[in-house]
C-alpha cells in the first residue's frame, strides 16, 4: 500500500481511474487496486463513497481550469492582452489533455449515465469556458454573436478532437484540430 496523507494525494489517483473506465465501471475493487489504498482508507478521506470520490475529481478539473484557462481568459486588466490569453488557453489545453493522450473527464460524465448525477458541474464547466473565451474573443475586437459562435466552435472543436484522437489512437488528430482551431480565433490580418 503507498503512503497518503491527505485526501488531495489521492485524487489524481481517482481521476485516472474515473477517466479509464468511466463512473459506473470503476468499481471499489479498481479504485484500490489502482490507488494502493485499503477500503477503510478511501472512506476515511471520502466518506460519501464513489460519488464523492466523483466530484471531488470533478472539483479538481475545474479548479485547475479555473486558474489556468478561465480565469486568464476573464482578466480584464489592461495589461492582459485578450489575445496572449487565447493562445495561453491554446498551449495549457494541449498540455493538460496531453496532445490528445487523455480524455475529458468531465466530457466523459457528460456523455454516460453519470451526467445527471453532476449535472451541475458538468454543465458549469462548459458554459463557463465558453463565456470566458467569449469575452475575451469580445476584448480583441469580435462582435458579441461571432465571439459567442467562435467560442462554442472551439470548445467544441478541442473536445470533439479529444473523442476522435481516442477513438482512432491518433494523438496527432487533436494536435491538428487544435492548430486549425487556434487559426479561427486569430484576428483576420494575423492569419
Amino acid at each position: 500500500m503507498r503512503t497518503i496523507n491527505q485526501r488531495a494525494d489521492v485524487v489524481p489517483l481517482l481521476g485516472e481511474v474515473f477517466r479509464e473506465f468511466g463512473y459506473e465501471g470503476a468499481s471499489l475493487s479498481r479504485i484500490t487496486g489502482r490507488t494502493g489504498l485499503g477500503k477503510g482508507s478511501l472512506y476515511h478521506f471520502f466518506p460519501g463513497g464513489k460519488e464523492e470520490m466523483a466530484q471531488a475529481v470533478l472539483d479538481d478539473v475545474d479548479a485547475w481550469f479555473e486558474r489556468h484557462v478561465f480565469a486568464p481568459l476573464r482578466d480584464e486588466a489592461p495589461e492582459v492582452a485578450p489575445g496572449a490569453a487565447i493562445e495561453g488557453m491554446w498551449d495549457a489545453v494541449t498540455a493538460y489533455f496531453r496532445s490528445g493522450a487523455r480524455i475529458c473527464l468531465v466530457g466523459a460524465f457528460a456523455l454516460d449515465g453519470t451526467r445527471d448525477r453532476f449535472a451541475d458541474a458538468v454543465s458549469g464547466y462548459f458554459i463557463r469556458w465558453i463565456a470566458a473565451l467569449r469575452g475575451a474573443l469580445v476584448r480583441r475586437g469580435w462582435a458579441p454573436t461571432e465571439a459567442h459562435s467562435r467560442a462554442e466552435e472551439a470548445v467544441l472543436g478541442i473536445q470533439g478532437a479529444l473523442v476522435l484522437a481516442r477513438a482512432t489512437g491518433d494523438q496527432a488528430v487533436f494536435v491538428r484540430a487544435i492548430e486549425r482551431l487556434r487559426l479561427r480565433l486569430r484576428p483576420a490580418a494575423q492569419s
